[in-house]
């Protein structure tokens, strides 16, 4: 287990990403808000809808973290974004002018360059996508979502918006942005994804199930997640969906536990002066 060393200087502000809200039950985040609390480090969450636009939620990350620095009176914030909310909050510190409030981005399975695969399924007809876009849009509105649009967010996904969100956002200076990937070993990783895990690796390569590892490298340093045995590291297990370590024997190089991970970032953080 990786040490506990101490709490950092700003507050961490977690940002989920897609298909999830920040509820008691299920937490997006399994174990790993015990285990970030643990080192003394005061906590939030983004509270964004799951199925809004970028730019929506990017707004109410902004609004958020206002509201956390009113709060806490602290200058600064830590995020934490995995998947989806990492384009939010690079947002939020960017075109949205909140960069003097954020001490450092961390990106966890985020597609920083979209994915190829998302542009191939945005060939289908259209009628597919409005069917899809019904049954998602109705069931989310149930539990909270205000600015819900399936078919907006994928599209969000496609190549050509992230080269003209990366334009558009370009990296703050003075801000400390770090990426993280996963990768599924074999489709057999994470059963949950294993499709898609074999349909993005035949298009883009190596993923996590969902986004390429080409995709989510972004910012001042890259992490690569790689587990101890042939599971490997899915796009879920970046989030401690299965809420257990990844492995229970001790193997060489690589993820043993995914809360190790986030201590390692807390570390990390703390030893920046953040």
């Amino acid at each position: 287990m990786e040490s506990r060393n101490c709490c950092t200087k700003y507050p961490v502000l977690m940002i989920h990403g897609v298909g999830f809200r920040d509820l008691r039950w299920p937490l997006y985040w399994g174990r790993i808000p015990a285990v970030i609390a643990s080192t003394g480090t005061v906590l939030f969450y983004g509270q964004q809808d799951c199925w809004a636009r970028i730019e929506d939620n990017a707004r109410s990350i902004k609004a958020r973290i206002r509201q956390i620095l009113d709060e806490t009176d602290a200058e600064k914030v830590n995020i934490i974004a995995h998947s989806k909310g990492g384009l939010e909050a690079r947002m939020a510190a960017s075109s949205l002018g909140m960069g003097n409030s954020i001490a450092s981005i961390t990106t966890i399975g985020t597609p920083h360059r979209g994915s190829k695969t998302i542009d191939k399924l945005l060939k289908a007809p259209d009628s597919l996508f409005n069917i899809a876009s019904f049954a998602v849009d109705n069931w989310i509105g149930l539990i909270g979502d205000t600015k819900l649009d399936f078919y907006a967010v994928c599209k969000d996904f496609s190549t050509e918006y992230a080269e003209r969100f990366n334009r558009e956002n370009p990296d703050v200076p003075g801000v400390y942005y770090q990426s993280y990937a996963g990768v599924m070993k074999t489709p057999l990783s994470d059963i949950n994804l294993s499709t898609a895990n074999v349909i993005v690796r035949l298009i883009e390569g190596d993923n996590d199930g969902l986004v390429s590892v080409e995709s989510a490298k972004w910012g001042d340093s890259f992490t690569l997640l790689t587990g101890r045995t042939n599971r490997g590291v899915s796009h879920y297990d970046e989030i401690d969906f299965r809420r257990a370590p990844l492995t229970s024997k001790k193997y060489g190089d690589g993820v043993a536990d995914i809360c190790d991970v986030y201590l390692s970032i807390i570390n990390g953080l703390v030893k920046c002066g953040f």
